[in-house]
């Protein structure tokens, strides 16, 4: 594992504790990994119950909490 894996998932199980708890973050871990989950799916799923609006509210919600900092040019 290199070291920007290492961050990836230091990040990842604080955002999980500081959300779900200690516990609950624990089941979401073993959930993962016990099930067979196959992402594009469970995304899919998650999606098609939103309607067109609600997307584009979350979409511009998440881009006012976590703008654009990049050096890439946006198109």
């Amino acid at each position: 594992m290199n070291d920007n894996s290492s961050v990836i998932l230091e990040r990842g199980m604080q955002c999980l504790t500081k959300n779900l708890g200690d516990v609950e973050a624990e089941v979401f871990i073993s959930l993962i990994n016990r099930e067979k989950i196959d992402y594009t799916e469970w995304q899919r799923q998650f999606y098609d119950s939103m309607d067109i609006e609600e997307i584009s509210n979350e979409a511009g919600k998440a881009n006012k909490e976590h703008p654009y900092s990049g050096k890439a040019k946006r198109l």
